[in-house]
């Protein structure tokens, strides 16, 4: 029997949605979802790029701003705990508001902090106003949370790696793109507000296309109950870790990584910009593949030895400022950027798979399990990604510290490889390890995590 094809009210509402059935998939779903997440992408982009604006923002400030690294760091530091915070309400404003119509809202918000910063960018302008604006265009960290959640419900679970992976890779890409065309300003000699200039109409872009070409999910209601059993439930907690040390780790460094060039290596602005786009660039594009090999492998294998490569990476940078060479520093802090945005991947893709196998194990089937494991892991990416960008806020803080004690990075880089020295540990603890007297046991899915080895 042929799948009902999606009906709409008023607003592109889609009232029947049910990707896991295969037919629905093949006839009509497929085509809707993956339309949705081109625009969910780019609305993304553009949220990312606003959020880390002032990554590249201070590149143009110079003596005559009269702010020093320590100021900097604090600086990126509010952008980065404002964009962590507000991911929590953005996750619930999908089911509020629909997902279509809070990409037009929360796409159109951006235009605040963005003709913000074009007004106040020069010099003369006070810290605590550079700061006050700052916590505006934190507001483009949320966009992430709310475009993860409106995706996560439009894919079946065998393809939620992939298409979580895409979703969130075309948006970190924002941050490189906006680096790259920093660098072109500053190359040609144009000013901060060139930048702002440029991206005020690609804003309204965004909010119109959105308007135009994407969805309503009426299936994806407003559920506070959900969001109880998330925060209740430990692995939301023990995921929301792990993704400190990935995503934490990524827009951390993206903050960061211009800053440390210049005021540990003394690079000119210029000379920072040739080369801080190229992480984001990097982990930004290997999103997906993370996704797709936890697809393949299991996320927590995946993720285990992703964080083996950052702790690794962590490593050879506390040797490489120790030398001061920016020679081994600088492409061994790409790497880190590429594990990253593996780790992004992978860990993103655990999530589904753990609610999934959490319903199985309460003995759920088909669509209630399906159901039952949507709707705590919609919940749960939203806690999750605030938590973990808060590792953003953990890197600037631990960079700023570092600079004021030390006159370098290095002492924050030895925090860091600690930190991901625990990763391991939690990942496979928790998610690989068979402990004695269960060692007949099976997974509970033949790709995600072990939670037949791990009850928590």
């Amino acid at each position: 029997m042929t799948a009902p094809a999606p009906t709409r009210r008023s607003g592109r509402w889609i009232e029947h949605w049910d990707p896991e059935d295969e037919a629905f998939w093949k006839e009509h779903g497929e085509r809707t979802a993956r339309r949705n997440l081109w625009f969910s992408v780019l609305c993304e982009h553009i949220g990312f790029s606003v959020w880390t604006l002032w990554s590249v923002l201070v590149l143009f400030m110079g003596p005559e701003y009269g702010l020093g690294p320590a100021d900097k760091f604090l600086l990126t530091s509010v952008v980065t705990l404002v964009g962590a915070v507000v991911r929590v309400p953005y996750t619930f404003a999908v089911a509020v508001f629909g997902g279509r119509n809070w990409s037009i809202v929360s796409a159109a918000l951006l235009l605040v902090p963005t003709v913000a910063a074009f007004v106040v960018m020069e010099p003369g302008t006070s810290f605590s106003t550079f700061l006050l604006v700052g916590l505006l265009a934190g507001i483009g960290g949320g966009n992430f949370a709310s475009s993860m959640t409106n995706i996560n419900a439009f894919f079946p679970l065998r393809k939620k790696g992939w298409a979580l992976g895409i979703n969130a890779g075309g948006g970190n890409i924002g941050v490189p793109v906006i680096q790259l065309i920093c660098l072109a300003i500053i190359g040609a000699g144009g000013g901060p507000r060139v930048l702002l200039g440029i991206y005020i109409p690609l804003i309204v872009v965004a909010a119109v296309l959105a308007a135009r070409f994407m969805d309503n999910l009426a299936t994806v209601r407003n559920d506070t109950g959900a969001a109880k059993d998330a925060a209740r439930d430990a692995h939301t907690w023990i995921m929301a870790f792990l993704y400190i040390g990935t995503f934490g780790s990524f827009i951390g460094y993206s903050f960061a990584f211009g800053q440390v060039l210049t005021s540990q290596f003394g690079r000119t602005p210029l000379q920072a910009a040739y080369v801080t786009f190229i992480g984001p660039l990097l982990g930004s594009l290997v999103r997906p593949v993370g996704g797709w090999l936890a697809d393949r492998y299991g996320g927590a294998r995946i993720t285990l030895w992703n964080y083996v490569g950052m702790a690794a990476a962590a490593a050879v940078l506390i040797v490489a400022g120790r030398q001061k060479s920016p020679a081994l520093f600088v492409p061994v802090f790409v790497v880190l950027f590429v594990l990253s945005g593996l780790g992004n991947g992978s860990t993103y893709k655990m999530i589904p798979g753990i609610f999934q196998a959490k319903a199985l194990a309460r003995g759920l089937t088909g669509e209630d399990a399906v159901g039952h494991g949507r709707r705590l892991s919609g919940a749960a990416m939203g806690l999750i990604g605030a938590v973990g960008a808060l590792g953003g806020v953990g890197i600037n803080l631990a960079f700023r510290q570092s600079f004021l004690a030390y006159g370098t990075g290095t002492g924050a880089f030895v925090a860091f490889l600690a930190f991901y020295g625990a990763c391991c540990a939690v990942t496979w603890a928790v998610y690989l390890r068979r402990p004695a007297g269960r060692t007949g046991a099976a997974p509970t899915t033949d790709t995600e995590p072990r939670l037949g080895y791990a009850e928590v």
